[in-house]
Parts: structure tokens; sequence; C-alpha cells
């Protein structure tokens, strides 16, 4: 969701890749269903691993700031770039996955974290820069 959200909002001004400590390889539904209520697309993304991010070309070197949204990313993301220049910033997001019994409970628990990478975003970020 945060890369897609992250592109929704500031296009190209911002180079954005997303990866966890797992690859868990589709890309959650219910992610894809809150965020395209918003005009943002998903369905063609695919998660991936830190480690896939480096054999694909993207040197963590390279990035200004990494984004952690759990505490296992935020380790390993302070692990691989010990030696790196570069901010970590965790980020407490709620997980939602195994969260809301119904449908329509799920859908709510989604919508409540793509707001809040929403508001996190602009104020980390500042105004969006893309319609």
């Amino acid at each position: 969701m945060a890369e897609g959200l992250m592109k929704k909002l500031y296009g190209h001004d911002a180079y954005v890749q997303s990866a966890g400590v797992y690859n868990d390889l589709d890309v959650d539904g219910f992610a894809i269903a809150v965020c395209d209520e918003i005009g943002v697309e998903l369905h063609r993304h695919r998660s991936r691993s830190f480690e896939e991010m480096q054999q694909w070309g993207d040197d963590l070197s390279g990035f200004d700031l990494i984004v952690a949204l759990s505490p296992a990313s935020q380790r390993q993301a302070l692990e691989m770039t010990r030696v790196f220049h570069l901010d970590v910033e965790y980020w407490p997001i709620m997980d939602p996955s195994g969260l809301g019994e119904t449908r329509e409970a799920k859908m709510g628990v989604y919508r409540q974290v793509r707001d809040q990478l929403l508001d996190r975003m602009r104020q980390r970020f500042g105004p969006p820069t893309q319609k």
C-alpha cells in the first residue's frame, strides 16, 4: 500500500520501492480494494524482500530514507544499512492482516491503515505534488 500511495501523492518527485522482511508474493486483496477506492492501482504490484531488491539492482546505499512499518523491518533495515549514510524511520502503522471478522470489518481496518499512511506521508513529505 505504501509504495502505491506514495507514487500517487508524489509521482516521480521521489524514487520509491517497497520491500519487506519477507516476500509474500501477492499483494493483499483488501489492500488492493481500499486503494482502488481512492484511485490507487495495486493489482499489478508485487511484494518483494530487501534481498530481492538488492538482487534486482536496487542498492540500498542509493536511497536517502527507509521508512519501516514494522519493528522487524526496522531492525533489518538498520542492520543492512549500518555502513551507509541514510536515515531509517519507523512509522508505527498497524498491520491489518488477520484483523476483522467480516468482510466489511476487514475493509474498515484496511481503510484505517491506508488513511494512517496517507497522513504520515503528508506530515513527512508535505502536500501532494500530484492530483
